[in-house]
Formats: C-alpha cells, structure tokens, sequence
C-alpha cells in the first residue's frame, strides 16, 4: 500500500489531511514567454522564466470510514472539509501543501476547487482541486522610496563633506616612472598640488620639475 499523504496546513492553525488519495496528481510546469515585435522580423519569442506551478488532483471526503481507502480512521466530516477549501480558496494568504513521497512541499494558493455530489453516495462529497505555488513579491511603497533615497542622498552628502583624514606621509621617495603630479595625486588626493611638492623641494630637484629622479627623497606638504 503506498504511503502518499497529501496535507495541506495553514500557518494560523488549520490543517486538511485528505483522506482519500487521489488516482493522479498532475503539476503543470511551463516556461513564460515573452512576445516582442521586431522590425522587419515580426514577432520574436523570448523565455523570461519559469511559470508558476500549478498542481491539481480529484478525489472525495467520504462520509463514512472506509479501511479499503481511506488513509487514516478520523476522517474530517465532508461539509466541514469542504468549507475549509472554500475559506483557503477565498482567503489570500498561502497554505503550505504537502505530498509525501513527492518533491511537493510549498507555500500554495488554493486557486480552485469545484464540488460534486453523487447518486446513491449520500454524505460523500467528491471535489477537484488546484494550487498553484506562492512567489512572495515585496512591493515598497512611494514613501519607503522616498525615505530610501533621502538616506542615500544624506549618505552622500556625508561622504563628501566627511574631511579625509588619512595621515599624509612626511617624506615620499621617489620610484622610477613617478612625476610629481602623479605624486600628488596618490598622496595628497590632488594632481594639481605637483607645484606645492615642487617649491618645498626645489633645491632637491632642481630647475626642471618635469625631471625628477628615482630614489630622492622629497618633503609632503602638510
């Protein structure tokens, strides 16, 4: 006898073990597309994603136990089994289903159901079901956005007006292939200060600041 259970539990506390499993359980799986037209070609399809999954089955709430096929001897009553599908149907909140010895087990919309009654079966209530897996989307409101952006702006202004106070190195040695704009560049945070290094080491250096040798040391401006 197989052990497929098929549950589905509401995290505010309901739960619906079916009773009677069902001869199929099919899962709809298919890739979205999207359609775009293209000059001169038409229409060009491209697949953005997976589709939700959709996961449907038939069976029935008995109204008596019967050992033969139901699952378990505390079956629900048929009406009261079938008011909770139609409150799940009717609420927007997910429900988690399980199938045992499935990979099912996820948040799910309890999207349809439909239910049937038959002739001399009174009390059983045979119905088919639809869910459909639940995707949470975290939508942020105009004022959250605003609020996002005012902080980013006040983080950026503060970066800006924030003084840098990296300690500047007293001396600088310089290596083959510096200029002293590059210099001032790496160790000042300005190019253009190549002409305060020059005038503190000018004796050092000598006429010409665009010649500069390797291995002399020169004095950083404060």
């Amino acid at each position: 006898m197989t052990t497929l259970d098929i549950v589905l539990i509401d995290p505010k506390g309901p739960q619906l073990h079916i009773p009677v499993n069902p001869s199929e359980i099919t899962i709809q799986r298919e890739k979205d597309i999207e359609t775009i037209t293209i000059l001169n070609r038409g229409e060009v399809d491209f697949p953005s994603g997976e589709k939700v999954k959709q996961i449907t089955f038939s069976s029935f709430f008995p109204k008596e136990y019967d050992g033969q096929y139901c699952r378990y001897p505390e079956i629900p009553d048929p009406q009261e089994a079938m008011n909770q599908l139609t409150a799940w149907n009717a609420s927007k909140t997910p429900v988690r289903l399980i199938i045992t010895d499935t990979i099912i087990n996820a948040m799910v919309l309890v999207t349809a159901h439909t239910s049937k009654f038959k002739g001399g079966e009174p009390g059983d209530v045979y119905f088919d079901l639809t869910c459909r897996v639940w995707r949470e989307v975290k939508v942020r409101t105009a004022a959250e956005s605003v609020i996002q952006s005012e902080q980013l702006d006040a983080q950026n202004i503060a970066a800006i007006e924030r003084p840098d106070t990296r300690p500047v190195p007293s001396t600088v040695v310089i290596k083959p292939g510096d200029t002293l704009w590059t210099i001032a560049k790496l160790q000042l945070g300005d190019g253009g200060r190549w002409r305060d290094i020059y005038q503190l080491n000018k004796d050092a250096i000598g006429p010409d600041p665009g010649i500069i040798q390797s291995g002399v040391e020169l004095v950083m401006p404060a």
